[in-house]
């Protein structure tokens, strides 16, 4: 669909060339429908690319730099906005408002970061949703360090950053896959443990064994409900969980009195604040760690980037080029 080209950046706005986006299983939801949003929206949370023209007052920019855009524009910093389920999309690129998945976009100096220094725009376009959301999830939330262990579920974009992050941290990572195809991936990315749960459905007291006894202290829990039982079964006592997604379902009894004894401290999160990106950002830059890629398309091929999608073989971000 071609668009007008838009206006010129007003005070405070920027005006952004798009070079790349990144699919996010957010995206996914929108664009086959599973999640509602207004007729003819412009999908893609993630985007990245460069400044064309800065408006009046604009400090934080200059033109020919390299940004990225942010997940929750509005919110800049501290806890998050203190509003309801059904309002906290309204700002979401891709969701609440028109997202990335076009050439050209003017929108308030808050709505993008700094890009890493010496990252592709595709690498940059990852971080937004995924990255920021591992990011928070170990260091924000989990006040990851050296020595710890931390356990992760699947090969999605947020578990594959968790691995890079964790390792970069001085962490021991026990990752857990179905695919033994898979799992060779996450050994050759750094994973120290393995765990099929296909073969092994008891994988919390596993992955509490591969620790000698003691238990994990960090959770990625991608499944929800039906997984937190094992997530439990592998954390230490004071262990932390960070709950990120809710792949198998809303609904399922939770395991309270184990979850109590053990005292967990679980988070649940929605990627990020900008304050956060900024830091991430600074981390990446300092560590170069770069995310894993699968696949690119173009952005006319953006409908069969969503069913490449949908098969699940993709091990790494799926880009579009812009």
């Amino acid at each position: 669909m071609d668009l007008a080209e838009p206006d010129g950046p007003k005070p405070g706005e920027v005006l952004v060339r798009l070079r790349a986006s990144s699919l996010n299983y957010h995206d996914y939801l929108i664009a086959t429908g599973r999640v509602s949003a207004r007729d003819r929206l412009i999908p893609m949370t993630d985007g990245a690319g460069e400044v064309l023209a800065v408006g009046e007052g604009v400090k934080e920019f200059r033109v020919g730099d390299k940004v990225m855009s942010v997940f929750f524009p509005d919110w800049i910093e501290g806890a998050p906005p203190n509003v309801p389920l059904s309002q906290a999309f309204e700002r979401v690129p891709g969701d609440g408002v028109d997202g990335y998945a076009r050439e050209l976009v003017v929108g308030p100096t808050n709505a993008f970061t700094h890009a890493p220094r010496g990252f592709s725009d595709v690498e940059s376009a990852t971080l937004v949703c995924a990255g920021l959301t591992a990011w928070r999830a170990l260091v924000v939330e989990g006040h990851l360090k050296a020595g710890d262990t931390v356990l992760l579920q699947g090969t999605g974009g947020v578990s594959l950053f968790a691995l890079q992050l964790a390792k970069a941290m001085g962490a021991t990572v026990v990752a857990t896959s179905s695919s033994v195809e898979k799992l060779e991936r996450l050994k050759a990315l750094g994973a120290d443990h393995l765990i099929n749960y296909r073969s092994d459905p008891n994988w919390g007291a596993a992955a509490q064994a591969l620790t000698g006894g003691r238990g994990v202290d960090h959770v990625l829990e991608i499944g929800g409900a039906a997984t937190l039982p094992q997530s439990a079964a592998a954390s230490r006592v004071g262990g932390h969980v960070a709950m990120i997604g809710q792949l198998s379902g809303q609904d399922g009894s939770l395991q309270t009195m184990l979850m109590m004894g053990k005292q967990l401290r679980i988070s649940w999160m929605m990627v990020g604040s900008r304050a956060m990106q900024l830091d991430m950002v600074r981390f990446m830059e300092a560590n170069q760690t770069r995310p894993v890629l699968d696949r690119s398309f173009a952005l006319s091929e953006l409908a069969w980037a969503f069913r490449y999608q949908e098969t699940g073989a993709h091990l790494g971000k799926i880009v579009i080029d812009i």
